[in-house]
């Protein structure tokens, strides 16, 4: 299994967007409090289409709480700030994988907690700031799940 944790996300359509990815890669998305949107938001669901009853999303209070409740395998942070690229990594079954708030990323005090080899970055050109959150959700869980086999892939 593989876990998508969003760490107070801000934008609407971008969690729609991962709630569609998640749905169709069996991936659980785990959303972080404060939200910056309801669930119930118009831009959220348009995002996810009809693709909500499909994936599996949980909503904690904070990310010890995550941690507590889940035990994850693994976690890894996703950020600009990593020094190891997501390529270097063997990723295994119950590996989680934290993205931060779009406008700033995830908080030092949060990746101060993990080895900093479970700080990753997706490699970027020079002097790009960041990739889009659901794109880079999407990079992370198809490398995960390609690692994993594309356990219950359909043709």
């Amino acid at each position: 299994m593989i876990h998508v944790v969003l760490y107070e996300p801000e934008i609407p359509p971008n969690t729609g967007n991962i709630i569609r990815l998640c749905a169709n890669t069996g991936t659980t998305l785990h959303l972080i409090r404060p939200l910056g949107f309801e669930l119930n938001d118009k831009r959220l669901q348009r995002a996810g289409l009809d693709y909500h009853e499909w994936a599996a999303v949980l909503v904690h209070d904070s990310l010890e709480e995550f941690t507590k409740t889940v035990h994850p395998q693994t976690l890894y942070a996703i950020s600009t700030r990593g020094q190891r690229l997501y390529t270097e990594v063997a990723f295994t079954s119950g590996t989680a994988l934290l993205f931060g708030p779009e406008t700033r990323g995830l908080p030092a005090t949060v990746l101060a907690e993990l080895p900093a080899d479970h700080v990753l970055r997706i490699p970027m050109r020079t002097g790009s700031r960041s990739l889009n959150l659901s794109n880079a959700a999407a990079v992370m869980v198809y490398e995960v799940w390609r690692q994993l086999g594309f356990p219950d892939f359909t043709q």
